[in-house]
């Protein structure tokens, strides 16, 4: 087994799972079949995923969208290993969400995925520092579907599945983000890890990833500042500090335009749901 699955909670139409995936480069794609609707949010590591709407390489951040009885490849050619927090649900259940999403006018999918968004940050920090619950991952279930939805009605057909270089080059820029976030990362130094000249590389890894390299790497910053925040006692300045951010002002800015809150009155807020 390359996968694990971990049933966190579950309710009449919906269910949330935590699933872990180990395979590698060396490991063979096998198609796959979804059981349900299922929106995926990926919290880490990295993958290609292809279905019949498009073909994506997903990172953390991103959304899987899979249609019930869909058949689906995940594949690992180029760094082994993923996470994912996948909410499943069946069409009856979903439908019923949607239905009160002004503008959605199906309940499938139409793209196979959603890239990183500033605006599904917070929610995405919530499913991340979740302790549990039922009646906490239904709301999120809810909340999560109704997002998708919302967005979905606002985006433009999915463009042209990467090629397999670019898959390669730019998940080897994605992990080193993931692994060295702390550190001061330059458009020059992943260029570099990429093997691609920076303009090259900045417009391949916009097209495949949804945002800048600079705002991914901003995204996982404050991601991780969001689950220390949520689960240790480090003052707000050692987590900031931590994470990469040179000051405490900057970090306080970015964290209250992704959050809309400021990072103590989100620790506030986490610790009381």
């Amino acid at each position: 087994m390359t996968a694990t699955s971990h049933l966190l909670a579950s309710g009449p139409g919906w269910r949330v799972r935590d699933i872990i995936c180990t395979a590698g480069p060396g490991d063979r794609a096998f198609e796959e079949q979804h059981a349900h609707c299922c929106i995926a949010a990926v919290t880490s590591g990295s993958f290609s995923y292809r279905s019949a709407q498009g073909a994506a390489l997903l990172a953390p951040g991103a959304l899987l969208l899979g249609n019930q009885g869909a058949c689906f490849e995940c594949g690992h050619d180029h760094a082994a290993g993923d996470r994912c927090l996948a909410f499943q649900f069946d069409p009856a259940y979903l439908e019923d969400i949607l239905a009160g999403v002004p503008g959605v006018r199906r309940l499938a999918f139409s793209r196979a995925h959603l890239p990183p968004s500033p605006a599904l940050a917070d929610l995405m920090a919530e499913m991340a520092t979740s302790d549990g619950g039922t009646a906490t991952y239904e709301e999120l279930a809810v909340r999560l579907a109704g997002a998708v939805a919302a967005r979905l009605a606002d985006e433009p057909p999915a463009t042209a599945a990467p090629t397999a270089r670019d898959t390669s080059r730019i998940t080897r820029a994605l992990r080193c983000i993931e692994a060295r976030s702390q550190e001061t990362l330059s458009l020059t130094q992943l260029a570099g890890e990429a093997a691609m000249s920076p303009y090259h590389f900045l417009r391949t890894f916009k097209a495949l990833i949804g945002m800048t390299p600079h705002q991914f790497l901003l995204r996982t910053r404050l991601n991780r500042s969001a689950l220390l925040l949520h689960r240790s006692e480090l003052g707000v300045a050692q987590i900031a500090f931590d994470c990469g951010f040179g000051d405490l002002s900057t970090f306080n800015r970015h964290f209250r335009l992704a959050m809309g809150k400021s990072p103590s009155a989100y620790r506030r807020g986490s610790r009381a749901a």
